[in-house]
């Protein structure tokens, strides 16, 4: 029966929708509105209720941000979370996820986040059978095609943040180098997997450095998990004996900036730049910034909304202008001059005169069958001119087979991160990149 109500309630929806228009973005931008509201009217703070589900706890450094993000709206909202904001620790992306939510709408939530890539069939589906109640999803990618008025997405441009923080990190490398403790410009990353939201931080990290040092090269390591203290280290550590002289990361524990400062009172010429947090507090030799999310902006916007009983947009994603992304404070081994320099490439965004992923300041090659023969068609997600640059690069996979075919993001001379959905979508392997593994 249960089943049947829930499936009954998603056919009204559907109907509603066609009533109302198109439910999709509108397809110039991310921020299109989704036709269609969940709750109908107001709801006063002290009766509104947030519920959070997250992939692991305050502990771990990004679902920490998130904690943090999501208690600064409430707090600004007038909601008080000691009463009104309940929490979901360490929910793995499985079913667990939808009975989180389940739970959490019977508990009277008017609004349901969930944080982790994983959660978003499970979140979608408790959003269909409560029509009533918002929920939105970070890192997702389904929103604008769901057909759900209750259901959003949302994410942060944190890729220019990693841009500004190649900016520091090439600085420091162009020191070494200038002072001859370093001849090899050799750069390491620890990631997580090899998705989208890895692939762009890591290539923005990339051409931040690359824009002070263009000889620069990076090895990226795999973990395979979003959070292992104990193989990120490992990761580190494999980077720096094969010769890296700065550790980036996108993994979310201390493991790799420790692992840093640990080689660097050993001797090693080595310095790190972490990811959430403050890395300053574990490695205060090493570290040199992290690049981090400030949830707070896209939380508060979306749980205002759902206060007032608004329309839900299919996505929101913040950046600079927004006050979305931010840099950490920056350690004192930084180079001189780099706060000047972070200032400057901040502003540059902000006014956009300068494009992340400016196809003229990268190279990729052309795309390969599995016999080894150049595919060239956009078959494979992308076109590259004579010269390796990109021309065509897809955004959107509409089957699910991972490899974009809708959408061409390339246009104006530059990669349109995050313009048709909030969530990355730049996956293309630049020239200068290595994945080990």
């Amino acid at each position: 029966m249960k089943k049947f109500l829930a499936l009954l309630l998603v056919a009204l929806m559907s109907l509603s929708l066609v009533a109302c228009g198109d439910s999709s973005a509108t397809s110039g931008s991310a921020s299109g509105s989704a036709a269609g509201s969940g709750s109908a009217s107001a709801t006063d703070a002290s009766k509104f209720k947030v519920g959070a589900i997250l992939v692991g706890d305050e502990n771990e450094g990004y679902t920490y941000a998130h904690m943090q993000g999501i208690e600064e709206a409430c707090k600004e909202l007038g909601i008080d979370t000691k009463t009104n904001l309940i929490y979901k620790y360490s929910v793995p992306e499985d079913e667990t996820c939808y009975d989180a939510a389940v739970d959490l709408a019977e508990q009277g939530c008017n609004v349901i986040f969930a944080n982790s890539f994983g959660h978003e069939t499970y979140l979608m589906q408790a959003a269909g059978e409560y029509p009533d109640i918002y929920f939105a999803h970070a890192t997702g990618t389904h929103a604008k095609s769901a057909g759900l008025a209750n259901f959003c997405n949302f994410f942060d441009n944190i890729y220019e943040a990693r841009y500004v923080s190649g900016i520091v990190a090439g600085l420091k490398l162009k020191d070494l180098m200038d002072s001859g403790k370093v001849t090899d410009p050799h750069i390491g990353y620890v990631g997580a997997y090899p998705y989208a939201e890895v692939v762009s931080g890591y290539t923005a990290f990339f051409l931040g450095i690359r824009s002070i040092v263009p000889t620069a090269h990076m090895d990226v390591q795999y973990t395979n998990s979003w959070f292992d203290i104990t193989a990120e280290a490992e990761a580190a550590n494999a980077l720096m004996a094969n010769g890296c002289v700065i550790i980036g990361q996108h993994a979310d524990s201390t493991g790799a900036p420790s692992a840093v400062e640990a080689a660097q009172k050993a001797g090693k010429t080595v310095y790190s730049v972490g990811y959430n947090v403050d890395m300053l507090s574990v490695a205060p030799d090493a570290a040199l910034t992290s690049p981090q999310n400030n949830w707070a902006v896209a939380y508060k916007e979306i749980i205002q909304t759902a206060m007032e009983g608004g329309t839900l947009k299919s996505d929101y994603c913040n950046g600079y202008a927004e006050g979305g992304v931010q840099l950490s404070a920056l350690g004192t081994a930084c180079a001189a001059g780099s706060q000047e320099a972070v200032d400057k490439a901040i502003a540059a965004i902000k006014d956009g005169t300068l494009h992340v992923f400016d196809t003229s300041t990268f190279t990729v090659s052309a795309a390969k069958d599995d016999s080894g023969k150049e595919v060239n068609d956009g078959s494979k997600g992308y076109i590259v001119d004579s010269k390796g640059i990109v021309t065509t690069a897809y955004a959107t996979d509409s089957n699910g087979d991972f490899t974009g075919d809708q959408d061409n993001a390339v246009f104006d001379g530059y990669y349109h991160e995050s313009y048709f959905q909030s969530a990355p979508s730049f996956s293309l392997r630049i020239n200068g990149i290595t994945e080990l593994n």
